[in-house]
């Protein structure tokens, strides 16, 4: 591994209030890091999924849609390594305002990238990217050379960004890498993704809090992950001696119906029972399955995932069990 000792290290986190960025900042504080949080508003405003370590992690401003910020907090901070995990992330909203998407997903990525070739090339950067870049691809599970044919406009934008990430690095000799994420969750997932409103759904369900919960196709297939373990690999990415690309995925596809089965019988409930399915929550499906292909972060990594699918659901669920009691 290339990156040497990690103790003293400065890392900049974008997207530090979400799922994603709190686990990261876990991550890398208990490795001794310096953590900046990029933040939109001022230190003092709730910090989201990172609350717990407002003490713990220092913050600089910084607006995906205000490039001249984001150059900004790249020179205040100086990070030896720069995890850009900000962006909008549910999907539809991109149909409804797609220049303000590619501007938050693609321009954003390019203004960070340009900021550290021309202030510290020594830096060493991830981009967050997502499964979704693949779309209608020919082939399943997907690889990293596997051609993209991305079937909305957050994927449009989240391709351009590794497309960029791909060509500084070639041609500028950026230490830049692109983290090609599939679906990952936890107890920190918003309820707008349809893992979380299952989860919390059988948690309430259980203690009587609801009878039903309205889902779309059953049949959808993902390929779910831990955030703990995808962050992992994003840290590992930066470690090595050579940038590149890499899927981070379980390699598995499950459906929205199976992911239902696990959560439900975890509090001894049938899902079926439970269940209305709503035609206008039914959204066209590619004929493509979703799964990613990890083997070359296996190999090169080094990445050995810790949580398994089944332990994941049943974890998401106690986590819901406790709030909604608490």
């Amino acid at each position: 591994m290339g990156a040497g000792s990690e103790a003293g290290r400065t890392a900049l986190v974008t997207g530090l209030t979400g799922q994603d960025g709190s686990f990261l900042a876990e991550l890398l504080l208990e490795k001794g890091y310096r953590v900046v949080g990029m933040i939109r508003g001022a230190p003092s405003d709730p910090v989201g999924c990172s609350e717990h370590l407002r003490d713990h992690v220092e913050f600089v401003h910084g607006d995906l849609l205000e490039p001249t910020s984001l150059v900004a907090a790249v020179a205040g901070v100086a990070p030896d390594e720069l995890y850009h995990l900000a962006a909008p992330s549910f999907v539809p909203d991109s149909w409804e305002r797609p220049a303000r998407t590619f501007a938050a997903i693609a321009e954003a990525t390019a203004t960070l990238l340009e900021t550290v070739r021309e202030q510290d090339r020594g830096a060493r950067v991830f981009v967050a990217v997502s499964g979704a870049v693949f779309g209608a691809a020919p082939e399943s599970p997907q690889r990293e050379d596997t051609p993209c044919v991305p079937q909305n406009p957050y994927a449009t934008a989240k391709l351009a960004a590794r497309q960029l990430t791909g060509q500084l690095r070639e041609r500028d000799g950026l230490f830049a890498c692109s983290g090609i994420l599939y679906n990952h969750e936890s107890e920190r997932r918003p309820e707008s993704f349809v893992s979380r409103k299952i989860t919390r759904a059988a948690a309430a369900i259980k203690l009587g809090l609801q009878d039903e919960v309205v889902l779309g196709d059953l049949d959808a297939i993902r390929d779910w992950s831990f955030a703990g373990d995808i962050v992992q690999g994003a840290w590992l990415m930066l470690q090595q001696d050579r940038a590149d690309d890499y899927i981070l995925a379980s390699g598995v596809g499950h459906t929205v119906a199976e992911l239902a089965d696990l959560a439900f019988g975890h509090v001894g409930l049938r899902a079926a029972d439970h269940i209305r399915v709503a035609p206008s929550l039914v959204r066209s499906e590619g004929t493509t399955a979703p799964v990613g292909d990890p083997t070359r972060a296996r190999q090169r990594l080094g990445w050995v995932p810790k949580m398994s699918f089944d332990q994941l659901i049943r974890r998401m669920v106690d986590a819901d069990l406790r709030e909604l009691q608490g």
